[in-house]
């Protein structure tokens, strides 16, 4: 069924209309005559625009049109002002007309999976707004207007082109999850301090230098997620969120972590994608640069999986992938990658620092997966070595035997 008859809006006392996956291509322009709707779900189909008289649905409370072609709102969709879930996912939506700040009423705002490059400033006119789901579009820069969004409690605003995050987002109060993975962010702005309900942070796969000592003012923050950025440490401030259990941090440049995440009650902390448990036992040592305590483990500093370039041969996980084939800095990779521990003993302090007799020398233990792949490598070349000598053996007995039947005869 490709379209509804035009005599379908004559049912005017209709309150619900579910028409899924039919490949429904058109409205009836005169389905504004069913005055009483207060549900229309038309989700997976190929509608491709929005007939005017939809504004005059005044008792619509959700309209579910997510999954189809549309490319186009209509300026009059801000006329449903009873209006509290709006599904726009899966569409072809370079735009939001600005008319859409009239709705008032709006609960949930779903247009994850569209072309958006920007959303519009009168987006503050949503003071209801609780839902707001923007992932997989293509904007680069949210409005400052999203900061009156007081109620707003979920943002997910992933696999963007985010180039900075706007210091009004601290003033969103209410906001609980906060989602920016995969975008191109190079620090997070101090106003996050003050999202003192924030329980869930997400910044895996942006470009993160640093991170604001104001993120330990996120009181409530339950879990936080920075993996895969460009950290090359974590502020000792992160330990007056006194709430943070889950701290993945894996894929980054750390050296150390700050000694104060003692502090925390963490259940599990993330350096590693081949990391076995949960939690590691962490030895203190001191920063050679600040002269502070810090903590330190088999983990750190971080490096790639397989620094040698012979990583084809090594399964890798997405964070170390990353930093392999995706990081600029190639000085930090070959610094890693060549990493000595010395261990230096008291008698020995007075000696030349040249003197290597003075020290014992450690180089970095191989990963336990690339000792897998140098066994395996050796016992194919034994295997090839052992069919070797087995062919040489079977020729020299082949000749053998032609020199004891050429001398007989």
């Amino acid at each position: 069924m490709s379209r509804l008859p035009e005599s379908f809006p004559d049912l005017e006392s209709l309150t619900c209309l579910s028409i899924n996956d039919i490949s429904l291509q058109a409205l009836p322009e005169n389905i504004g005559n069913l005055s009483h709707l207060m549900s229309l779900e038309l989700r997976e189909n190929l509608l491709t625009y929005l007939p005017e008289s939809l504004s005059q649905l005044h008792r619509l409370e959700e309209l579910d049109l997510g999954n189809n072609e549309i490319y186009n709102l209509p300026e009059s969709i801000g006329s449903l002002q009873r209006l509290k879930d709006l599904w726009l996912d899966g569409n072809q939506l370079a735009e939001l007309p600005p008319e859409m700040g009239s709705l008032k009423n709006l609960l949930c705002l779903d247009v994850s999976e569209n072309k958006l490059e920007r959303l519009p400033e009168e987006i503050s006119g949503m003071s209801s707004l609780t839902d707001l789901l923007v992932s997989q579009n293509l904007i680069e820069v949210l409005p400052d207007g999203i900061g009156k969004l007081k109620k707003l409690s979920i943002l997910k605003v992933d696999q963007n082109r985010l180039i900075q995050l706007t210091e009004c987002i601290g003033e969103c109060e209410s906001l609980t999850e906060l989602v920016l993975t995969e975008n191109q962010l190079l620090v997070l702005p101090r106003s996050i301090g003050k999202l003192k309900k924030l329980n869930n942070l997400n910044v895996d796969r942006n470009k993160l230098m640093s991170l604001p000592k104001e993120i330990g003012g996120c009181c409530s923050l339950n879990v936080f997620c920075v993996r895969e950025n460009r950290l090359t440490r974590i502020p000792s401030e992160i330990a007056q969120a006194t709430e943070l259990h889950v701290l993945d941090v894996a894929g980054n440049r750390l050296s150390h972590l700050p000694l104060s995440l003692t502090s925390l009650k963490l259940k599990a902390l993330w350096l590693s994608d081949n990391q076995s448990q949960p939690l590691l036992t962490f030895q203190t040592d001191v920063d050679m640069e600040t002269g502070e305590k810090v903590l330190t483990c088999v983990l750190l500093p971080q490096m790639p999986s397989d620094p040698s370039g012979q990583a084809d041969n090594l399964p890798r996980c997405g964070a170390f992938e990353s930093l392999v084939n995706d990081m600029s800095d190639d000085t930090w990779n070959e610094r890693a990658m060549n990493r000595i521990s010395a261990i230096r003993f008291l008698d020995d302090e007075k000696e030349d620092d040249d003197d290597e007799t003075a020290t014992l020398l450690r180089r970095a233990t191989p990963h336990p997966g690339e000792l897998k792949t140098m066994k395996k490598t050796v016992e194919n070349l034994r295997t090839t070595l052992n069919a070797a000598k087995s062919l040489d053996s079977n020729k020299n007995e082949v000749n053998n035997s032609i020199d004891r039947l050429t001398t007989s005869v």
